[in-house]
């Protein structure tokens, strides 16, 4: 949904870099002749063709499609080694000459930043928010137990000194009806301290389909749809200024000249 929203102010991509068994992705894109990661060894060098063959397309209901680099292969396959470097995911998401990138991330954001300072070594987390222009969106589920660790999330990103003065949290209802109470105290808490926190109604469709037809999804879902990618691009207008400035391309890989 966030891809739909920001598909309008550039050419956009989701970059899965969740293990291909524990992500919908594969799934939602199935059916395309898309490569996938498959396709794109880290150890060569690649064309931007290579990398927009590579990835699917998804066409919402009205406005700009994005596309989707994710495995796509079956299930049975082995499992793909996946980078674990951001910066090799935008280099990658550079080479295809994407404007906008989503990288839909797995790890655990509190247990990451703890464990990598206990270890005195550079987090996942501070690698992607390190990225140029980068936008951290935390998502939890607006139940007691979701806030409670969106919170943690929260305190250990501002021990570490992360920032959170452009975060964007997202609260997923999981049922229709009014927030509880312990919900509504915590974003009230998170508001303050973040760019902005975002209500994400619950919509039955999602939890039967996923996101397979967006066309079927409630207004009010693609409202907050809406809503959210507003919010993340006004963060990053605040941070760096109403027009972005180009991002840095990574340099390319040069190639070796053997001795003399």
């Amino acid at each position: 949904m966030l891809a739909t929203g920001l598909a309008a102010a550039g050419r956009t991509v989701v970059v899965d870099t969740g293990p291909r068994l524990s992500s919908p992705w594969p799934s939602w894109t199935a059916g395309q002749e898309a490569g996938g990661l498959a396709a794109l060894p880290a150890d060569q060098a690649l064309t931007r063709t290579q990398v927009q063959q590579a990835a699917a397309l998804q066409r919402p209901a009205a406005g700009p499609g994005w596309q989707v680099l994710t495995d796509g292969r079956d299930w049975h396959s082995p499992p793909l080694p996946l980078v674990s470097d951001p910066a090799a995911w935008y280099q990658l998401a550079a080479i295809g000459g994407w404007q906008v990138v989503i990288a839909d991330t797995t790890h655990p954001v509190a247990h990451d930043v703890l464990d990598s300072r206990c270890a005195g070594r550079t987090s996942q987390t501070r690698g992607w928010c390190d990225l140029p222009y980068a936008i951290p969106v935390l998502c939890a589920a607006a139940t007691s137990s979701g806030i409670q660790a969106l919170q943690q999330a929260v305190m250990a990103l501002n021990a570490e000194g992360l920032p959170l003065h452009r975060a964007v949290a997202v609260l997923v209802a999981t049922t229709d009806g009014r927030l509880p109470a312990v919900v509504r105290a915590g974003a009230t808490m998170l508001t303050p301290r973040t760019a902005a926190v975002v209500h994400l109604p619950h919509d039955p469709h999602i939890r039967a389909h996923g996101l397979r037809e967006p066309a079927r999804l409630r207004p009010r879902t693609r409202q907050a749809a809406a809503q959210l990618a507003s919010a993340v691009l006004a963060a990053a207008f605040a941070a760096w200024g109403q027009t972005l400035p180009d991002a840095p391309c990574p340099a390319p890989l040069s190639a070796a000249v053997p001795a003399l």
